[in-house]
């Protein structure tokens, strides 16, 4: 492979100037981004403004220079940033062209793209891997349509047009109108993934949109409609209760998707090379930090910094499990590990330092915690509760390296698994550590 010299400079976590998105000239932006318009138009353009603020700009302002593209900078000509949200797959092709320092994502990077990058490190390593925010798929259909939950093989049927009429689902003889993200988009990525997986193809009649907000407001517009965006672009839609084909309907809310428990969570990705310059790592901790997770809710994505709920299970539950839920209160974050292995995964190491911060409050000291691990179905329920409760060792262990005191730990294996077991994403799913605290 022949190396531009940005690429060569970016190895060396040297930060040059940029092309701009259109490629036609140069400008000195000291962080250039490309990719997801689920992050990149209106996540990522405050948390650019929220980070200039933190650095001493003055009144940072955002300037849209195109569609989907922006501008933020101070009265002083640096430092700036240049922001362009034409779909994830974008920002991976940027980041190997090497005119963009970060590339936005609203899907984990494939394996080929894993490849076509090794030239800036690893790509799945903890240093270039940054989960910044949690969304959830909401499935989206018209205020006036009666129907209030739908499982994923229902979706997929949909979509796939072999369920093309509501009356088929109980509703109108109407036929069904689809809208759907486009090619480009990490939306578009998740959703094939998710509900299509390999089984379904979407029908062609469905109409295509690079913007969540357009197709949002196409949905409510149409009585007739479905249609799928990220929640923070539900606006006059009505979002639908999502379940697998075994499992209960699940709202998409602040604790479901903050723990992953909702079918259609997603994270949010920034990728950096391992070796970014200073500034751009130093973006990447603002987003992450709790002014930059705060911005992430004002947004309408869902935050990762950690609060405590109130959480009613149900009564078949274990009875060690109904004895913790009865004293205490759940924590908005899962633990969860990478595909089959006992290591966390990237998200959990900023997790940890956020469970460190939130025990630290005045309200929570004295308070204790204790981790209740599940797991995929296994070979036999003791197997599967061993497992389960390594895996709350696990993570009791990285707590303890991190002064952070654990007073119990459970293991209950495959019960109340959230997605359908079969799968190696249900087996990533199922596999979790949930975190409460007690008096």
């Amino acid at each position: 492979m022949t190396l531009s010299l940005r690429n060569i400079l970016s190895r060396l976590g040297v930060g040059v100037a940029l092309l701009s998105s259109s490629g036609s000239c140069f400008a000195n932006f000291d962080i250039t981004i490309h990719g997801s318009n689920t992050l990149g138009a209106k996540l990522i353009p405050e948390c650019a403004k929220g980070f200039l603020e933190n650095k001493g700009v003055n009144n940072p302002r955002l300037t849209i220079t195109a569609e989907n593209e922006f501008l933020i900078q101070g009265s002083d000509p640096f430092p700036r940033i240049a922001i362009a949200a034409h779909g994830s797959s974008t920002g991976f092709r940027s980041l190997n062209s090497g005119s963009a320092d970060i590339g936005m994502s609203s899907r984990p990077i494939k394996q080929k793209e894993v490849d076509q990058l090794s030239f800036l490190g690893h790509m799945t390593n903890r240093a270039s891997e940054h989960p910044v925010a949690l969304d959830g798929l909401a499935i989206l259909v018209h205020q006036s349509n009666a129907i209030d939950a739908l499982n994923t093989d229902q979706i997929a049927q949909i979509f796939s047009g072999q369920i093309n009429n509501w009356k088929m689902l109980g509703g109108p003889d109407q036929a069904i109108n689809l809208h759907a993200r486009d090619n480009n988009s990490g939306t578009w990525d998740t959703f094939k993934n998710l509900v299509l997986r390999k089984v379904y193809t979407l029908d062609a009649r469905a109409k295509r949109y690079e913007s969540n907000d357009d197709l949002s407001d196409a949905v409510a517009a149409d009585p007739a409609a479905i249609g799928f965006s990220g929640l923070a672009s539900v606006r006059n839609s009505k979002a639908l209760l999502v379940s697998y084909a075994d499992t209960q309907p699940v709202a998409a809310g602040r604790l479901s998707v903050a723990t992953e428990d909702y079918p259609l969570t997603r994270r949010l990705f920034l990728y950096t090379p391992e070796k970014a310059p200073v500034i751009t790592r130093e973006f990447i901790e603002f987003c992450q930090s709790q002014q930059g997770q705060d911005i992430v809710k004002d947004v309408g994505y869902i935050s990762q910094n950690i609060i405590a709920v109130a959480h009613n299970i149900d009564r078949s539950a274990p009875a060690d499990y109904q004895a913790i839920a009865s004293q205490g209160q759940r924590l908005s974050v899962n633990f969860r590990f990478n595909h089959n292995s006992a290591k966390l995964d990237n998200k959990a190491f900023w997790d940890v330092g956020r469970l460190k911060s939130f025990m630290a409050l005045p309200q929570n000291r004295g308070k204790q915690l204790v981790l209740v691990g599940f797991n995929d179905r296994a070979t036999t329920d003791d197997r599967s509760k061993i497992l389960s409760k390594l895996r709350a060792t696990a993570v009791r262990s990285a707590l303890f390296r991190n002064d952070i005191a654990v007073s119990k730990t459970l293991g209950l294996g495959d019960y109340m698994p959230v997605a359908s077991s079969g799968t190696s994403s249900a087996a990533a799913k199922n596999g979790r550590v949930e975190v409460w605290l007690v008096n």
